[in-house]
C-alpha cells in the first residue's frame, strides 16, 4: 500500500463518570470529524428491498480524513465480542462513504457501489456499531478505547450508545439516519438519529457541506468523483465497450482521455460533458473486433473547468486463446479471473472430476505456472494423458473453505477438442521449503531426494499423507510464543505438501501402508513425482497436494521400537494417555453385558456422555492394545489419563486384564482419591506392590479451576525405603474455545483455554505440590501427564520457573526433537515429566516411546470407519499420545556400610536353664571417615527356628538391632550383645551387616 498523507484527527473519546441505571453510556468530548450517518441491519431480511446490511459514514469537517487505518465494528445489543470491517482510502469534506456488509436471502436491490465491503451480519432490530481509528477489534460490552471515534447503539435493550439512549428500533424497512444529512452530532444517539426508509449514499453521491456544528464552514474545492468499472471483458473478434462516469459537486467535468495503455483498437468514444455543477459526465471505453486476446490495463483521466483531474484504470480483458502462463499470471490470482478464455496444453493427469494440462514449452518465467486444472465435474475429458487439447471455459479462482489462498482453474467448459498427440512434458524439480509452491500450480513436478512423512491422521478416510523436508516441529514446542515461533510456523507452512491418492473421496483401500500395515510419521518417500494440485485437506482448510503419476517409494526410516529403552535405575515410572478407556460403551452397554447404561458428566448420565469404544468388539481390541503397551513399558508405577470416571471399576478392570496377560498378580491400582472431578474421564495410577508400597492415601485437588483434578500418591521403594510422590495431571484441552478473555485462540500457537491451563499450573505449583510434600514429609516429586501444553508454552514455562525441572528438555532435546503428539503435520510433546529440584539429580533417564503418535489413526481399534481393517493386536496406536518413561535411581533411606567396618563375632554361650544363647558383635570403623548414624545391626540369614530376643525390629523378614543413634567415628568401636532363643538346640549362624539409616 502506498503511504497517504493523513489528516490528524484529535482523540475525542471520554467516558461518562457514571453509568445510567441498567445501561452503559459513552460520550464524545466534541462532535466528531467523521461520523456514522446511517445504520441498517435488515438487508436481505424478509420484507426488505435492499439485499445487504450497510453502515454509512460522513465527513462533517472541512478537511479530508485518511481512513486507511480505520475500521467499522459491530457487536450484538448486549454482546462483548466485536467483529470488524477494515476501511481504505480518504473521505473528503462533505463526502459520504458506504460500507456494505452481509447479505440476506431476500431483497431485490443491490446497494450503490460500496466504498468498502465486509461480512458483518448485523441484527435487524438492535445492535451496536462503532467507528474506530484502528483496525484492532474492541473488547467488552462498553469499550473505552482512545481509538473510538463514534458509536451508534440502535434498538431497544442495547447497552452501549452515546447520550441518553439508543436510536429507535430498526427493521427490514427502517434504517437509523443522522439528522441534517449527517451534520448533526450532539453525542446523543436518541436525539441525533431518527428511523426512516434506508437511503444509502456512497462517495459518488452529492456532497453536503455542514455549516456550523463545530466545523469550519468555509467551502473548499471538491474533487472529481469517478465511477469506473474495474474491468470490462469480451471475446476476441467481437466489439464490446464499458461506460465510465465522473462528476464534481462544485464543478463541471468537461473532458476525458486515455492517458496510459493506449493501443490500436481501444478508444474512448461518445464523451458527454456534465451539464452543470454536480452533473455526471460519461464516456465509453470501446474495444473493436481487431484486438487480440489479452489483458490490457487502460488509464482514463477526467478533467473539469476548475483545472482538476482524476484518473482510473480499467482492465480490458479480451478472451481469446491465451497461453496457460498468461492465464495463471505471476500474481496470487489470475489476471483473467471470471472471464471466458481458450488455451491449449498437454494432458498430464486425469482425475475423476477433471484433468491437468501443461504447456510443454512454457514461457521460461519461473513466476508463472505453465499448467492449469480443468474442472469438468462428471463430464469426460477430451483425451488421455499425453494428448494435446484445446479448451474453452471460465477462468476462476477456487478457494477451499478455510484455505489461506486460492487456486486458478478453468470451469464451465463450453468447448474442448483433442488435437492429437502432444509434445512430452518435462518434469520440473522442486525443492520443498525453499520456494513458493504457487509458481508450480498444476505442473508435473519431482520433489528430489527424500521427503519425510509428518502426518498420517487422514490416511484412512482421505488417502492423504503430510510430507515435509525433514521433521516439522510445532513452533511453541521449541520456542516461547513470539517472533521465533512465528518464523518457524511460516517456515513449516512453506515446507509442507500433502501426498494424495488421486482421489477426492474415501479410498477403496488405504494407500501407502507397508507390509506391517502401517506407514509411520518419520518414514520417508524418495523422488516423488506427480502433478501439484491444490484443494481441501483432512482437518479442514486447503493446501498444495501432489497427485502422484509414479508409484511412491517409501522407506521405513522410523523403525518401530518394540519396547522403550531408558537408562537403568531402581524405579521406573511412566505416564500414559489411554485415549478414553471406557468400560461403558457408546451403544449403552457395558463390559458385563448390561444394557441401558450411561456415563456421567456432572449430574447427567447417558450413553451420549460415553467415549471410546462403541461396543464390546471395539473394546476388546482397545483393551488388548493398551495391555500390550503397559506390558512392554514394564513400569513400576504408571500415571493414566483419559480413563472412565466410574470409581475404581475401569482402572480395576484394566489391572485385572494386565495381570491376566502377564500371568500373575504383578500390578494393583491406587485407590481413587477423595475427588475425581465431574468430567467423564479422570486420571488414575497403577503400580507394582512387589516394588513399591503406598504411603498414606491418594490426594487430589478439587479446586474449581481443575475440571479433571490432579491425583497424587506417595510411594516407598521396598528395596531401600526411599520415598517419592507421583502426581498425575490432565490439564484443560486446546479445543472448543470459550471462557472469555485469555481462553480464546489468540493466534500465538497456544490454542484455546491457555489462561485456564496457566491457572491450573499455578494451582499445581503454589498449592498442590506443597500440600503433597507436607503430607509425605519428602520433597521428591514427579509430575507427569497430559498438560495439553507444548514444551515452551505458558503453563510449562510457569512450572519450570517455579521449582520444577523439565526432564524431556534435559534428556531428550539434546538428541533430537522431543514429541509425544502429532497434529497438523507437526510434532511436539503435550505429555511431560517434571521433577522437583530434589528429585532431579535422582533422574537417570527419560524417553518417549513412539508407539502411538507416529502411527496412522486408521490402524487403531475402531471398526468400520475405513474400507480396510489393518488392526493388529499389538502395542502400536494404543492411543494418540506417546507414553513417557522415567528412570529414577532413588537414594535409599538406609545404606549398607558393612564394607567400611570390621565385624567380629564372639562364640555363643548357652544357658541350660533358660535355653538362651548369648554372644557379642564388635564393630570397628576401618574406613578412615565417620559413619553417619543411626546404625543398625542386621542379622542376615538367621534360621527361622531361631529368635533374636533383643531385636529392635524386623526388616523384610530379617531381625535387626539399633546399636547407635549417632555416628561412629573413624577408628571407633561398638560392641553389642545378642540373645537368642533356640528351641532345637541345633547349631546356627548368620551374617552380620551394618546399616546406616532408619528402616
Amino acid at each position: 500500500m502506498t503511504p497517504r498523507a493523513s489528516h490528524s484527527v484529535p482523540v475525542r473519546m471520554t467516558v461518562l463518570a457514571a453509568l445510567l441505571a441498567g445501561l452503559s453510556a459513552s460520550a464524545l468530548a466534541a462532535p466528531g470529524d467523521v461520523v456514522i450517518s446511517q445504520v441498517y441491519g435488515g438487508g436481505g431480511n424478509s420484507g426488505a428491498t435492499l439485499k445487504n446490511d450497510y453502515i454509512e459514514l460522513f465527513n462533517r469537517s472541512s478537511a479530508a480524513v485518511d481512513l486507511s487505518t480505520w475500521s467499522v465494528q459491530y457487536a450484538s445489543s448486549t454482546g462483548n465480542s466485536w467483529a470488524l470491517t477494515r476501511l481504505t482510502g480518504t473521505i473528503q469534506p462533505g463526502q459520504y462513504y458506504l460500507v456494505q456488509e452481509a447479505a440476506g436471502n431476500a431483497g431485490s436491490q443491490n446497494l450503490p457501489q460500496p466504498d468498502a465491503t465486509g461480512t458483518l451480519a448485523m441484527a435487524g432490530g438492535a445492535g451496536k456499531v462503532a467507528l474506530v481509528s484502528s483496525q484492532t477489534a474492541l473488547s467488552g460490552t462498553n469499550p473505552t478505547s482512545a481509538t473510538l471515534q463514534d458509536v451508534v447503539g440502535y434498538g431497544s435493550g442495547t447497552n452501549f450508545y452515546e447520550g441518553s439512549g439508543p436510536t429507535g428500533t430498526l427493521s427490514a424497512t427502517l434504517a437509523a439516519l443522522r439528522a441534517d444529512g449527517g451534520c448533526t452530532d450532539s453525542n446523543n444517539n436518541a436525539a441525533d438519529f431518527s428511523t426512516a426508509t434506508p437511503s444509502p449514499r456512497n462517495s459518488a453521491s452529492p456532497y453536503k457541506l455542514c455549516a456550523g456544528g463545530g466545523t469550519d464552514p468555509t467551502p473548499v474545492a471538491q474533487p472529481i468523483v469517478l465511477n469506473c468499472p474495474a474491468s470490462i471483458s469480451g471475446r476476441a473478434g467481437t466489439a464490446f465497450s464499458g461506460v465510465l462516469r465522473a462528476s464534481d459537486p462544485d464543478s463541471i467535468v468537461n473532458a476525458a482521455s486515455i492517458t496510459s495503455g493506449a493501443r490500436a483498437g481501444i478508444s474512448l468514444t461518445g464523451f458527454t460533458a456534465a451539464g452543470a455543477d454536480g452533473g455526471s459526465a460519461s464516456a465509453s471505453l470501446s474495444v473493436d473486433a481487431s484486438v487480440a486476446g489479452g489483458n490490457y490495463p487502460v488509464a482514463v483521466t477526467f478533467t473539469n473547468d476548475d483545472g482538476q483531474s482524476a484518473s482510473c484504470t480499467v482492465n480490458v480483458l479480451v478472451s481469446g486463446e491465451q497461453t496457460i502462463s498468461q492465464l495463471q499470471g505471476s500474481g496470487a490470482t489470475s489476471p483473467f479471473n471470471n472471464t471466458v478464455q481458450t488455451t491449449t496444453g498437454v494432458i498430464t493427469k486425469l482425475l475423476s472430476s477433471g484433468y491437468y494440462i501443461q504447456d510443454p514449452a512454457g514461457d521460461n518465467d519461473p513466476t508463472t505456472p505453465d499448467a492449469i486444472y480443468v474442472y469438468t465435474g462428471s463430464a469426460t475429458a477430451p483425451g488421455k494423458v499425453g494428448d494435446l487439447v484445446r479448451v474453452t471455459g471460465t477462468v476462476t479462482e477456487y478457494t477451499p473453505t478455510g484455505a489461506p489462498r486460492s487456486y486458478t482453474e478453468i470451469k464451465d467448459i463450453t468447448a474442448s477438442a483433442n488435437l492429437g498427440a502432444g509434445q512430452p512434458v518435462g518434469i520440473t524439480n522442486v525443492q520443498l521449503g525453499a520456494e513458493d509452491l504457487r509458481r508450480y500450480e498444476g505442473m508435473l513436478v519431482r520433489f528430489s531426494g527424500a521427503l519425510t512423512v509428518n502426518g498420517n491422521g487422514f490416511l484412512g478416510d482421505r488417502g492423504e499423507l503430510v510430507l515435509g523436508n525433514g521433521r516439522l516441529e510445532t513452533p511453541t514446542n521449541r520456542f516461547r510464543p513470539g517472533p521465533e515461533a512465528n518464523a518457524l510456523a511460516a517456515a513449516n507452512e512453506r515446507n509442507m505438501v500433502v501426498l494424495d491418492d488421486n482421489s477426492f473421496t474415501t479410498p477403496a483401500h488405504i494407500p501407502y501402508l507397508f507390509q506391517d500395515q502401517t506407514v509411520r510419521a518419520g518414514d520417508t518417500v524418495n523422488d516423488l513425482v506427480g502433478v501439484l494440485d491444490f484443494g481441501a485437506i483432512g482437518g479442514g482448510g486447503g493446501w498444495y497436494k501432489l497427485q502422484p503419476t509414479d508409484t511412491p517409494t517409501f522407506s521405513r526410516t522410523n523403525v518401530r521400537e518394540l519396547a522403550p529403552t531408558v537408562a537403568a535405575g531402581n524405579v521406573r515410572v511412566a505416564s500414559a494417555n489411554v485415549l478414553n478407556f471406557f468400560t461403558t460403551f457408546t451403544n449403552g452397554r457395558d463390559v458385563n453385558g448390561a444394557s441401558g447404561q450411561g456415563c456421567k458428566i456432572g449430574n447427567s448420565t447417558s450413553a451420549g456422555n460415553c467415549r471410546g469404544a462403541d461396543n464390546m468388539d471395539e473394546f476388546v481390541r482397545q483393551r488388548d492394545k493398551i495391555v500390550n503397551e503397559l506390558k512392554a513399558m514394564d513400569a513400576d508405577a504408571v500415571g493414566l489419563m483419559e480413563i472412565q470416571n466410574n470409581g475404581d471399576f475401569a482402572v480395576g478392570y484394566l489391572v485385572n486384564a494386565l495381570n491376566a496377560s502377564i500371568g500373575s498378580t504383578v500390578y494393583a491400582y491406587v485407590p481413587q482419591p477423595p475427588a475425581t472431578g465431574t468430567d467423564a474421564i479422570r486420571v488414575a495410577m497403577i503400580y507394582k506392590p512387589g516394588k513399591l508400597t503406598l504411603v498414606g492415601g491418594a490426594m487430589s485437588d478439587n479446586d474449581s479451576v481443575n475440571n479433571r483434578p490432579p491425583m497424587a500418591q506417595t510411594f516407598k521403594v521396598n528395596s531401600n525405603g526411599a520415598k517419592f510422590s507421583l502426581i498425575v495431571n490432565h490439564l484443560k484441552s486446546k479445543g472448543s474455545c470459550g471462557g472469555g478473555t485469555g481462553n480464546t485462540d489468540s493466534g500465538d500457537g497456544q490454542g484455546c483455554w491457555n489462561l485456564t491451563r496457566v491457572q491450573q499450573a499455578t494451582r499445581l505449583a503454589q498449592y498442590f505440590i506443597p500440600a503433597v510434600v507436607a503430607a509425605s514429609g519428602d520433597a521428591d516429586v514427579l509430575a507427569v501427564g497430559d498438560f495439553n501444553s507444548y514444551g515452551h508454552e505458558d503453563p510449562i514455562a510457569y512450572l519450570t520457573s517455579n521449582g520444577m525441572v523439565n526432564e524431556l528438555e534435559r534428556f531428550v532435546r539434546p538428541n533430537g526433537t522431543p514429541y509425544s503428539y502429532v497434529f497438523d503435520g507437526m510434532s511436539g510433546y503435550l505429555d511431560h515429566a517434571l521433577a522437583s529440584t530434589s528429585l532431579d539429580p535422582q533422574v537417570t533417564g527419560v524417553t518417549e516411546w513412539h508407539n502411538n503418535a507416529d502411527e496412522p489413526e486408521a490402524i487403531d481399534y475402531n471398526i468400520g470407519d475405513t474400507a480396510d481393517d489393518p488392526y493388529v493386536n499389538n502395542a502400536f496406536r494404543a492411543s494418540d499420545h506417546d507414553p513417557v518413561v522415567v528412570s529414577l535411581n532413588l537414594a535409599g533411606a538406609t545404606t549398607d556400610v558393612s564394607a567400611s567396618v570390621k565385624i567380629t563375632q564372639s562364640s555363643l554361650k548357652g544357658n541350660i536353664l533358660t535355653g538362651k544363647y548369648t554372644g557379642t558383635v564388635t564393630i570397628t570403623n576401618t574406613s578412615g571417615a565417620a559413619i553417619n548414624g543411626p546404625l543398625q545391626l542386621l542379622l542376615d540369614g538367621l534360621p527361622a527356628s531361631v529368635t533374636l530376643d533383643n531385636r529392635t525390629g524386623i526388616q523384610n523378614g530379617t531381625p535387626y538391632i539399633t546399636i547407635s543413634s549417632g555416628a561412629l567415628a573413624a577408628g571407633g568401636q561398638l560392641t553389642v550383645t545378642t540373645t537368642f532363643t533356640n528351641p532345637s538346640k541345633a547349631p546356627f549362624s548368620y551374617t552380620p551387616k551394618l546399616i546406616s539409616g532408619t528402616f
